[in-house]
């Protein structure tokens, strides 16, 4: 858990005005959510802060709440920005399909130049980099055979995801998950989940989680995930505390 000043891709650092914190507490030690409001109060203090805690976490809503957060009434509007966490299990799994002359890679099969190419086609602009993909590949879980990409007739990758396999729990999350733009409403990106999911079934995991905005405004990533199978597990709830009330 940390804050870091955004930079520029010149190096430089802009002001702050306003802060985000995404974090993890174990539900035996829920009590320690104060320490990570007071933490977060004070490397951001002065600034807007933006949190998005559980909607399931009723402990830590009302500790929020004691401390002056909000709900965030812009962030629960028609193209809020929390997010929700979709599952499946891996039986009952389709056969992927994928249009004449595309194939399924592995990121290994792929190289790192292919690899980090898919993923800023995808999210175009990106400051994504080599050094980027490099820090990725040296994580704990990071699998190059569980890192797919498709490849079009022409070479070009066209989509990308990586799973990221938990051995001990049996579950594999996807993240991220990306088409080029040039590619989409082709089909690629279900055929693509459908094969990752029966290759992380393969490799050990029954079960499947991808997270993806939940908002009414933002349907087309949770369409997807509903058409292989996906549904609802959970959702975040946006608060928020104005520089005045810290």
């Amino acid at each position: 858990m940390g804050l870091d000043p955004p930079s520029a891709p010149d190096g430089s650092v802009r002001d702050v005005t306003g802060a985000y914190l995404a974090y993890q507490v174990h539900p035996g030690h829920a009590g320690l959510v104060d320490e990570v409001i007071d933490w977060y109060d004070r490397t951001a203090a002065g600034t807007e802060r933006t949190v998005l805690p559980g909607a399931a976490d009723e402990y830590a809503l009302r500790r929020w709440a004691a401390h002056g957060y909000v709900t965030d009434p812009a962030g629960l509007g028609d193209k809020g920005t929390w997010t929700q966490l979709n599952e499946r299990d891996l039986t009952d799994l389709e056969q992927p399909v994928l249009p004449d002359g595309f194939r399924f890679r592995t990121a290994d099969e792929a190289g790192p130049e292919a690899a980090v190419q898919a993923h800023l086609d995808a999210w175009n602009p990106s400051a994504y980099t080599a050094e980027s993909y490099q820090g990725v590949r040296r994580t704990a879980a990071y699998r190059g055979d569980l890192h797919i990409l498709v490849e079009a007739p022409d070479g070009t990758m066209t989509a990308s995801t990586i799973m990221w396999l938990d051995e001990a729990n049996k579950s594999v999350e996807f993240e991220p998950v990306g088409t080029h733009p040039d590619y989409r409403r082709r089909g690629l990106a279900r055929a693509m989940l459908l094969h990752c999911m029966r290759r992380a079934r393969a490799a050990g995991a029954a079960h499947a989680t991808v997270a993806c905005l939940g908002a009414p405004g933002h349907p087309r990533a949770r369409s997807l995930y509903y058409s292989v199978g996906f549904r609802e597990l959970s959702r975040d709830v946006p608060l928020i505390k104005t520089a005045a009330a810290g």
